[in-house]
């Protein structure tokens, strides 16, 4: 197998991990919050498949795997709740949206804090080394798709994750206008993500680099 191809199977193989804890998260608080609707579903589980989406985990990431894109993001099937179970019908779909992002927040934090442990360790001896070997590359794959996935997702559209908070200080008029671009949310949230994402993800990922590298 050619080291290309290992690396975006590599690449493919953090991404559905990294959405599966996404969706876990949501389903989890969905039940903290009175709603076991996804938890009967399943979905309280790091387990792939209960999770997948045909566009948003396979085909999306797969045209940009062979496309070159020398990232990877995408999305799961969504959770589903019932707000009539919440214990509070206006704050918990917020606690709820934002548990997904959130997450992939703390995942990338604590991946950061391991591969700062990792390179005081067994610090890596050349440039080619740091982007070649396993003990670097997966680390900062983990650490490069989860602070995507919680920028893409933090985006204000439905059905991404922002779109919830955003809902919740709107008045019924301009939550009216952001429920009816909902047919067309996935695609201006793409348009976004390659317009708008760039900048503060090499912002986050400089950070992060420093941080590991000491600098």
């Amino acid at each position: 197998m050619s080291p290309e191809l290992t690396f975006m199977l590599l690449q493919y193989a953090v991404l559905v991990f990294s959405l599966s804890v996404h969706e876990a998260a949501h389903a989890l608080v969905a039940d903290r919050c009175g709603d076991p609707s996804a938890r009967l579903l399943g979905r309280v589980t790091l387990n792939p498949l209960p999770h997948i989406d045909p566009i948003g985990t396979v085909l999306m990431p797969l045209v940009m795997m062979f496309s070159g894109i020398p990232f990877l993001f995408g999305w799961a099937k969504p959770v589903p709740f019932n707000p009539v179970n919440l214990g509070n019908i206006r704050r918990d779909p917020v606690l709820i949206a934002i548990a997904g992002p959130v997450s992939n927040l703390l995942l990338a934090v604590i991946t950061t804090i391991v591969l700062r442990v990792i390179v005081m360790v067994d610090p890596p001896e050349s440039s080619l080394e740091w982007m070649t070997a396993p003990q670097y590359v997966i680390p900062m794959s983990l650490i490069i798709i989860n602070l995507l996935l919680m920028l893409f997702n933090a985006i204000p559209v439905p059905p991404l994750d922002g779109h919830h908070v955003l809902h919740f200080f709107l008045p019924p008029s301009g939550q009216r206008i952001l429920e009816s671009i909902g047919p067309f949310g996935i695609l201006i949230a793409i348009i976004a993500a390659n317009t708008v994402l760039d900048t503060p993800l090499i912002f986050l990922k400089e950070l992060v680099l420093s941080f590991v590298l000491g600098g």
